[in-house]
């Protein structure tokens, strides 16, 4: 099969990359990606299955041994040249993501620049993990060792594919464990440039491979994998609890980050010119294809028209289309998911709720031939639609009015979810007390996307557990041993 794809970007057929070779260029399985924007075939994915898998893990499991016992500083210096290398190669790179996944540029931007700073601040932590020492009675001392676990399983989303892989990789490699990524089916592209540009970094060969294809295949393979000795994964509940029943056959850990239902709450006393455009964005960015979208806006009864007001004559500027075009939001990255949003508007309209802006596909012009979904507000929505209680994952707001603060924490914690959380106020009492009470892992007072690669990231609730990003993520990839020894 041969990609339809114009731009010399994009090479013809991507195979996996195990022990720094790419391998399977005469893969008799194979599958086809599209360009998000157009509908165009981008290139062809090799299809790894068990015997890649098999592969790959052999030669993480030959290379944990020299990569664990590299001195520390030795591994910072490797990750460090990996985060300039992303950054000398940022163009091609943007590129890359906004043709692999609808990205516009400024989002695939934000997302290469992000992926470096991963490697570039576990770089700085990697001669750092040091344990403690513990008093003991009588003539014995006693003191704890962080090991790494060995070969670290990572099942990437396609909705941010080089940002999550980097979030992964970068803290698992800094604490000495080695790695297999298994990147989404739709967007393998990045991360299989990303394993190369470690490779050209100076990362031994081995210890960072990625295998492509397939969850249901591929990824299957890899979490069931009886010599992978920890799994991360991002993305559904019902795949993130297929992946728990995988790990307990070998008592794996985990890390779980999975879906959201986001609360973004509006109290009377906010600075509204700050809330609107903040509250925009949390439900835009990447057209909505977010876990930590702030897809429920809670507004205080008062300021509700003034506040839908203010958003729609705001979203009336955002601009669709592809990357090349200079748009300011970009494609649903997979055909599935564009159906399922579409779904969900008709849902929205069925409950009684009304779109005072979108509520449809866009389909005018060029967008016809890709998947563009309109930024959609609802209003005259209850807390307990469908389209308030479920997650959409595309550019769609439910507006939901509430009279008080104790009203506002009962509407946000009514949901199965808990990953992040913003509120708007200029109160700081309100502020650490309305925190305090919300079910989420992260709350961010007066903006909605605020912590940076330093800030722990995970969810309370259906939207899992463990904690990403800062140096929670590093305790994560490392296990205790006690040394007690009697003098």
């Amino acid at each position: 099969m041969t990609a339809a794809t114009t731009d010399s970007a994009v090479r013809e057929f991507y195979g996996s990359f195990i022990n720094g070779e790419e391998v399977g260029e005469s893969a008799a399985s194979t599958f086809e990606t599209r360009n998000p924007a157009n509908g165009q075939v981008l290139t062809v994915i090799q299809e790894g299955g068990q015997a890649l898998v098999d592969q790959a893990v052999a030669n993480s499991r030959a290379a944990f041994p020299a990569w664990r016992d590299l001195p520390g500083v030795e591994k910072g210096r490797i990750l460090l040249a990996i985060s300039r290398k992303i950054l000398e190669n940022k163009d091609l790179l943007v590129t890359l993501e906004s043709l692999d996944n609808g990205k516009s540029q400024m989002d695939a931007t934000f997302d290469v620049i992000t992926a470096a700073r991963y490697f570039e601040y576990y770089a700085g932590m990697a001669d750092k993990l040091g344990g403690e020492t513990i008093p003991l009675p009588g003539t014995h001392i006693s003191y704890t060792r962080p090991e790494p676990f060995g070969v670290t399983a990572h099942i990437v989303p396609w909705n941010a594919a080089f940002q999550q892989a980097a979030r992964g990789v970068a803290p698992a490699l800094a604490a000495g464990n080695t790695a297999v990524v298994k990147p989404a089916e739709d967007t393998s592209i990045s991360t299989l440039v990303m394993a190369r540009l470690a490779l050209e970094a100076g990362l031994p060969a081995g210890v960072f491979n990625v295998v492509t294809g397939l969850g249901s295949t591929t990824g299957a393979a890899l979490v069931s994998h009886p010599q992978v000795s920890r799994i991360t994964f991002t993305g559904s509940v019902p795949t993130g609890q297929a992946i728990m029943r995988a790990a307990a056959e070998h008592l794996n850990p985990l890390t779980l980050e999975l879906g959201g239902k986001a609360p973004n709450i509006i109290f009377e006393d906010a600075d509204l010119k700050a809330a609107i455009p903040g509250s925009l964005m949390a439900i835009n960015i990447n057209a909505g294809q977010v876990c930590a979208a702030g897809s429920r806006l809670l507004v205080h009864r008062s300021l509700h028209d003034e506040v839908v007001e203010g958003l729609v004559a705001l979203n009336r500027q955002v601009k669709l289309g592809p990357a090349a075009s200079g748009s300011s939001m970009g494609a649903i990255t997979t055909a599935a998911q564009y159906a399922k949003i579409q779904e969900y508007l008709e849902i929205g309209k069925a409950e009684g709720a009304r779109a005072v802006i979108g509520g449809s596909a866009a389909t005018d012009g060029e967008l016809a031939q890709g998947q563009f979904i309109q930024p959609t507000i609802f209003t005259g929505v209850d807390n307990s639609m469908r389209i308030a209680q479920e997650e959409i994952f595309g550019p769609v707001l439910s507006v939901i009015p509430f009279d008080s603060e104790e009203d506002a924490v009962r509407i946000a914690n009514d949901t199965k979810y808990g990953l992040t959380a913003g509120l708007w106020t200029r109160d700081l009492g309100r502020a650490h007390r309305v925190a305090a009470q919300i079910e989420a892992g992260q709350v961010t007072v007066n903006d909605f996307f605020a912590g940076g690669v330093q800030a722990p990231f995970g969810g309370y609730k259906n939207s899992g557990f463990g904690r990403e990003k800062g140096t929670h993520a590093l305790s994560e990839y490392l296990q205790t041993k006690t040394v007690s020894i009697k003098l």
